[in-house]
């Protein structure tokens, strides 16, 4: 029996759960001892690259530290036996048993490539760019788990819900087992995202490439895969092969292709699969802990390009790659540019939010009325994937402080309820060429009605002659988006929320 091959896919398959469990289960109100944003406070790429960028130290980073030194005793462990993407991708490569082999040449070149994108990453930071949130393993699955697969799974299960009533009569018994799940499983809200489609596909690229080559994304494109890597380099925990029979079984079966040639190893590039042990028809490989510069392997020897070296010369080439795109971070924020969309309650300035944020789903996820949704281009492109508030589709609750109390990064800061009541997200505006009441003479005070402010910033004029008009008190409106969510005109509604007079944190 290959016990820890056993052990390792009961691993895989515990934390993987565990990382859709801690999303599915985050809901309004906020419960529970795990919170969403410890996902990425343990993820060592995006709160040092982040923390670099912004020039502050990110609350939690003490977490991502303790994986860093977990990694230097135990080495690259985090991506053969925890990692949720890194199971997704052996789960998809397990399609194509056999494994394509490459030469220890086109592995130390996909090997590299990680390492140039992890200097790339770091020298964006040094400028006060932010950009890890696009290669981040952490990052990518909990954006696809937030935005497409609690979705889906909670649309399919309604659905299907409505099947047995509809079609099967099952009415009663139905319902029962409907109600039990309902606080739990189907307590999430949020049937649907805008531009979900790029990000699945996005996802979806990622795991196919383990149909060409064997964990191609870990090989040869992971930046946390790289930082592990280093790390692990001087793990004491250890591949040893005695009396090696050189039948090359370990080579060609090697998901990470870090066997080489002469049965050596890449230390850093070892997943901790234990594939290898069972592979070896003579029993002779085995794991264990011994100090590194003791282990007598050619893998040691300088000559083989095991460590992932980077030559003077691609150094300066990428150096020089990335002078136009920099430019130095700028002392003066440019904080009064206007933005087209609506950010969520108190976000950073617009400069700063776009930067800190990590694309993790979090808010758009925990959101009850499902209000939050990814941008596109609307911000331009550096505000890809962020969050912004569509009245259309939902509103932002009066008293809810979810997105904030989720988000691991500060981009929206987190607020206790007295400060959420004052907070202002934008102004509701009323098209008076299309308002029922203005425009056609008809009764309507809907948005009126549902305007959650104690005072309500939403007034009516009864002098102008007529139904009672609506107009909104500047004032007094936090720009939450129910009267334009209520509102009955379409296609397009008269009321409607801009981001104008928002309240923006400053960090600085």
């Amino acid at each position: 029996m290959k016990r820890l091959i056993t052990t390792r896919r009961l691993s895989q398959t515990f934390f993987f759960l565990l990382f859709i469990y801690i999303l599915w289960s985050t809901t309004y109100p906020l419960t529970g001892i795990l919170k969403p944003d410890i996902l990425f406070k343990l993820d060592p790429l995006v709160m040092f690259i982040t923390s670099i960028s912004e020039r502050l130290v990110l609350p939690g980073i003490i977490f991502s530290f303790c994986m860093i030194a977990a990694s230097v005793i135990l080495g690259r462990f985090f991506c053969g036996w925890a990692c949720p993407l890194g199971s997704t991708i052996d789960l998809v490569g397990a399609v194509r048993r056999k494994r394509r082999e490459l030469t220890d040449n086109a592995n130390a070149v996909l090997r590299k490539a990680k390492f140039f994108i992890l200097g790339i990453l770091f020298i964006f930071a040094l400028f006060g760019k932010q950009v890890a949130w696009i290669f981040d393993p952490i990052v990518i699955m909990g954006r696809f788990v937030s935005l497409n697969l609690i979705p889906a799974m909670t649309s399919a299960i309604n659905s299907f819900f409505i099947f047995l009533i509809r079609y099967l009569n099952l009415g009663e018994p139905a319902r029962d087992i409907y109600r039990l799940l309902r606080p739990t499983v189907l307590g999430v809200k949020t049937y649907y995202f805008t531009h979900a489609a790029a990000i699945f596909l996005f996802f979806l690229a990622v795991c196919a490439a383990a149909l060409i080559v064997s964990r191609f994304w870990c090989r040869a494109l992971c930046p946390l895969g790289a930082v592990y890597a280093l790390s692990a380099k001087i793990s004491p925990f250890r591949r040893t092969v005695d009396k090696c029979t050189k039948c090359g079984k370990c080579k060609s079966r090697c998901r990470m292709g870090a066997i080489k040639d002469d049965i050596g190893y890449v230390p850093g590039e070892c997943i901790l699969c234990m594939d290898c042990i069972y592979d070896c028809p003579a029993n002779v490989t085995s794991f264990r802990f011994v100090l590194p510069w003791k282990v007598k392997t050619k893998a040691t020897n300088k000559k083989s390009g095991a460590g992932p070296k980077i030559s003077r010369k691609n150094f300066l080439f990428l150096l020089l790659g990335l002078v136009p795109l920099l430019g130095a971070k700028s002392g003066e924020k440019n904080a009064g540019r206007y933005v087209a969309v609506v950010r969520p309650p108190a976000a950073l300035e617009e400069e700063d939010f776009t930067n800190r944020c990590i694309r993790c789903g979090n808010c758009m996820k925990v959101c009850p009325t499902n209000a939050l949704h990814p941008v596109m281009f609307q911000s331009g492109p550096e505000g890809v994937w962020t969050p912004q508030l569509v009245p259309e589709i939902g509103y932002c609750e009066y008293y809810c402080t979810l997105c904030g109390r989720t988000c691991p990064t500060g981009a929206i800061p987190a607020l206790d309820e007295g400060q959420k009541l004052k907070v202002k997200l934008g102004l509701a505006e009323v098209d008076r060429s299309i308002c029922l009441p203005w425009a056609e003479g008809k009764e309507c005070i809907v948005c009126q009605e549902h305007c959650p402010v104690s005072e309500k910033a939403i007034k009516l004029d009864t002098y102008s002659g007529g139904p009672a008009k609506p107009y909104v008190d500047e004032h007094l409106c936090v720009g939450c988006g129910i009267c334009q969510n209520k509102c009955p005109v379409r296609p397009l509604r008269a009321i409607r929320v801009s981001p104008k007079n928002a309240d923006r944190t400053k960090v600085r």
